[in-house]
């Protein structure tokens, strides 16, 4: 049954929605946690020790934190696949341009799969600089993200590709709520404008609250 629901497109979208969902929630936590950073180097690297610490001592230390990092490499993988699978169905079902031009879509909806492409990109990159250390500039110091942080933002490339992603996040939060919604029935007529107002809100405020720290860099407010 897994296999047929897989297979079809319907099962495809649902997956696509559900793991977008789970990322969309992570996101929000996670932009809450980096707006910490606005209240001093304490503040932010006692909240980067305690997702180490989360429920110990039943969990032992960083448990909840690779089970959290776990759930969201799942849900990443089955996002980019199910999309990828369904792009393929989609082109092979329509091999030849269409004779008359489609409906002018929004530009999140344009963009959504170079959108997507650019995210993946940046998170491999985000984990590279901020977690393991590999791409980060100046010295990456273990047990330290608030001076890890200033240092990847006071570079310009820093700087450039994280509100490039950012960006492109939000353009994707925008378009990818409301197809959500849709895709697990919770969309109707009386409810559409909802969804669409609750998805630009959404995408305004994580595409802010995430800029906000290269900014605050760049301003010298977080130094």
């Amino acid at each position: 049954m897994a296999r047929t629901v897989w297979n079809s497109s319907v099962g495809k979208k649902t997956v696509m929605a559900v793991s977008g969902l789970i990322m969309l929630l992570y996101l929000v936590v996670h932009m809450i946690g980096n707006l910490k950073i606005f209240f001093g180097p304490g503040e932010f690297n006692h909240y980067a020790h305690w997702l180490r610490t989360v429920g110990e001592p039943f969990m032992h230390y960083e448990w909840t934190l690779w089970l959290i990092r776990v759930v969201l490499v799942v849900a990443v993988v089955a996002h980019a696949t199910s999309a990828y699978q369904l792009s393929r169905r989609d082109i092979r079902a329509r091999p030849s341009k269409y004779v008359h031009k489609k409906p002018r879509a929004s530009y999140a909806t344009r963009t959504m799969r170079w959108g997507g492409i650019i995210l993946g990109l940046f998170i491999v990159w985000h984990i590279l600089d901020l977690t393991t250390g590999t791409v980060h500039p100046g010295g990456f110091q273990e047990g330290h993200p608030y001076q890890n942080v200033v240092d990847t933002f006071s570079t310009w490339y820093g700087n450039v590709v994280y509100i490039v992603a950012m960006l492109a996040l939000g353009l994707h939060v925008r378009h990818g709520f409301w197809a959500a919604a849709q895709t697990l029935g919770a969309g109707s007529r009386t409810r559409d404008r909802a969804l669409k107002t609750t998805a630009n809100v959404l995408a305004l405020l994580l595409t802010a609250g995430f800029i906000a720290v290269p900014v605050g860099v760049m301003t010298g407010v977080v130094s």
